[in-house]
C-alpha cells in the first residue's frame, strides 16, 4: 500500500465525516498514490465519534476504525494507528480540519526527494492567542531538550517513511512522544509551510497539564544527550505529575501504551 493517513479522533463527531471527504478528494488527485488507507483512532470520545467512524468505515472501504478502551492521548493513539498501518508512507494529522488535506501532496513530494520525515509550519495560524504562547514556549523548551534547531517546528501534521514507523513501533514504553522517537531514529528531516484553518466545531482539547506531561516525557523518556539544566527542570515537572497521579488521582503501576477495545476491520 502506498499511503497510510493516521488521525487520532476525540469528540469530533461533527467534523470527522467532512475531514474524510476532503482527504479522499485531495488524495484522488495525487498520481503517485494508487492505494491508501485512512486510520481513525477514537481516543475514547465522550460524544458519538465512534458511531460516526463505524458509519464511515461501512461507507468507504479504505477507512479503518480503531476504538481505544480509555483516553490515552494523541501520541499513544498515533502509536496504535501506526501498528495497524501498512503504507509505505505515513501522514499524521489532527481531526479538527485545521490541517488542510490539500497539503498531503506537498508532504509526500518532500519524502520523494529523499527526506525521511517532513514537518509543517503554519501560515496564518488560526489558534487562539493563549495557545500560540503555549506553543511557542513548548517549541523553545523542546528544541533545547531534544537538541534540535528552533526553526524545526514539531507539528502534528507530518509525514514520514515506513522505515521510520517500523523503528518507532519497536518502542514499548507507556509514555509515548512521537517526535522524540522520530528524532532518535533520524535527523534527515525537512519542513514546509502549509495553510492553517479555524476549527469549525468544538473546542481544542489542548491543556497546560498535557503540556507539562509532554515536557516531562521529552526529558525523562526520550533523552538524546547527557543531563542538562532544562532536563533537571523537566524531571521536577515529572515528579509533580507523578505525585498528582499517585496521590490525587490515586493512579499508579505500569501503564500500557494503549488498549484497543474494538476495530471496524475484524481485529481486537
Amino acid at each position: 500500500m502506498d499511503l497510510s493517513i493516521l488521525i487520532p479522533v476525540y469528540n469530533s463527531e461533527e467534523i470527522v465525516e467532512n475531514l474524510v471527504k476532503q482527504i479522499i478528494d485531495s488524495v484522488s488527485d495525487i498520481k503517485s498514490v494508487h492505494s491508501y488507507e485512512i486510520i481513525l483512532v477514537d481516543d475514547c470520545s465522550s460524544d458519538n465519534s465512534w458511531e460516526k467512524i463505524k458509519f464511515l468505515s461501512k461507507k468507504f472501504n479504505l477507512i479503518k476504525g480503531i476504538s481505544l478502551a480509555k483516553n490515552f492521548g494523541q501520541h499513544n493513539a498515533l502509536m496504535a494507528g501506526m501498528k495497524y498501518s501498512s503504507g509505505e508512507k505515513i501522514i499524521t494529522m489532527d481531526d479538527d480540519l485545521q490541517h488542510s488535506p490539500k497539503s498531503i501532496n506537498a508532504l509526500l513530494n518532500e519524502l520523494d526527494k529523499g527526506f525521511d520525515v517532513c514537518y509543517t509550519s503554519y501560515l496564518n495560524r488560526q489558534h487562539e492567542t493563549w495557545k500560540k504562547i503555549v506553543s511557542w514556549t513548548n517549541n523553545l523548551v523542546s528544541s533545547y531538550l531534544l537538541n534540535r534547531p528552533y526553526k524545526l517546528y514539531l507539528s502534528s501534521y507530518r509525514g514520514f517513511k515506513k522505515k521510520i514507523a517500523d523503528k518507532i513501533k519497536n518502542y514499548d514504553g507507556a509514555n509515548i512522544y512521537i517526535d522524540g522517537l522520530i528524532l532518535k531514529v533520524t535527523r534527515n528531516v525537512t519542513i514546509i509551510p502549509v495553510e492553517h484553518h479555524q476549527r469549525p466545531h468544538g473546542l481544542s482539547n489542548y491543556t497546560f497539564k498535557k503540556l507539562l506531561s509532554l515536557w516531562s516525557d521529552m526529558a525523562v523518556d526520550f533523552p538524546i544527550f547527557p543531563l542538562r539544566l532544562a532536563t533537571i527542570f523537566a524531571i521536577i515537572i515529572k515528579t509533580i505529575i507523578i505525585f498528582y497521579r499517585k496521590i490525587v488521582s490515586k493512579k499508579g503501576g505500569k501503564k500500557p501504551q494503549y488498549i484497543v477495545r474494538t476495530t471496524t476491520f475484524g481485529e481486537k
